[in-house]
């Protein structure tokens, strides 16, 4: 409760100091573009928090989902509004791979961070009755079946995308990868027989696991997970994945660069409120997320580190069109 009071006094103190002309934002409404579909992790975060951040802001805040070319073109129209905080981008982690798999010219770097909200834990998930139940069965079962397990994706460059990078630089598989616009629709064909496995955020599954409608197989990090009883960290199966974990998606609001400071501040300040309040904080832990919570030069060191790590690995994994070196992205510390 301290924690939120804070947050309010100092959206009370943004409102009485702004300086420039925005200082009666918002006079309208605020478009919230969600860059995935329905039901996924992003839409689940993004809608449980949006409200209390709205609430405090003292306006109302618009969703809407915009789907298409792995969450490029939600972020391509909200970098063509202007820069007055009335269209924000609502996204994941997978515009910091734009640049070096040609989706973009633009990624998280080239706008402001408004908050980082919440992460996730990856894990592989499969139908209740397919003939492996961890991910050692799962890699001899596709070895034997060349071509013939069926891998929900969301793009390159999204969770799936890097998860699969990492299998596959540890081991060899012939697997067929079929596309779906964000990982609500790709668990739904799960439970309807048309993919046999997908990578996701452990969030976005849980209550489908819970419910019986599938199963982990997988947990993609180096240590166990209350959520995932039973489950060892993939590091105890391969090893090799020590080198890139602990890793995992992440949930953040955008402003376009040129935003005015002070509606930049309100807009902070207000999500900062909505992701202490207890309702969303609820959610998150009961459903696998932790809550960063962070914005300004503690959110941009983030997003440069979390863009070096994860370019440098699809560059590795062969699957990048373009050198990180070409965009001066340094490749990560050993």
């Amino acid at each position: 409760m301290k924690n939120i009071l804070v947050g309010l006094a100092l959206l009370a103190t943004t409102v009485a100091s702004g300086v420039s002309a925005q200082t009666d934002f918002p006079t309208k409404e605020i478009q919230g573009i969600i860059q995935w579909g329905a039901g996924g992790s992003t839409d689940t975060v993004m809608r449980s928090v949006t409200p209390h951040a709205a609430a405090a802001l003292g306006g109302n805040i618009i969703m809407q989902n915009m789907t298409g070319g792995v969450g490029a073109i939600a972020l391509s129209h909200v970098q063509r509004q202007d820069a007055d905080g009335y269209t924000l981008l609502m996204g994941a982690e997978n515009p910091q791979m734009y640049k070096v798999l040609g989706l973009g010219e633009d990624d998280y770097n080239d706008m402001i961070p408004i908050r980082l909200l919440a992460r996730g834990v990856p894990i592989f998930v499969a139908a209740p009755d397919a003939p492996y139940n961890t991910m050692t069965e799962f890699v001899a079962f596709a070895e034997a079946n060349p071509g013939e397990v069926r891998v929900g994706s969301t793009g390159p460059g999204g969770l799936t995308s890097i998860v699969l990078a990492m299998l596959t630089s540890q081991v060899e598989l012939d697997l067929t990868r079929v596309p779906y616009d964000g990982d609500g629709p790709a668990l739904t064909a799960l439970q309807g027989g048309a993919i046999d496995v997908m990578p996701v955020a452990l969030g976005a599954a849980i209550e489908n696991v819970r419910a019986g409608r599938m199963k982990i197989i997988g947990l993609v990090d180096v240590e166990e997970n209350p959520l995932a009883e039973g489950i060892p960290p993939i590091t105890e199966e391969f090893p090799g994945f020590a080198s890139y974990l602990p890793w995992g998606p992440f949930f953040g609001v955008f402003a376009p660069q040129g935003t005015p400071d002070d509606v930049v501040a309100k807009l902070q300040a207000a999500f900062e409120v909505g992701a202490q309040n207890p309702d969303f904080v609820a959610l998150m832990e009961g459903r696998g997320f932790s809550i960063t919570n962070i914005a300004g030069q503690e959110a941009e060191d983030f997003l440069t580190n979390y863009r070096s790590v994860s370019s440098w690995l699809v560059f590795d994994a062969g699957f990048a069109k373009h050198s990180p070196d070409e965009f001066g992205i340094p490749r990560p510390a050993e």
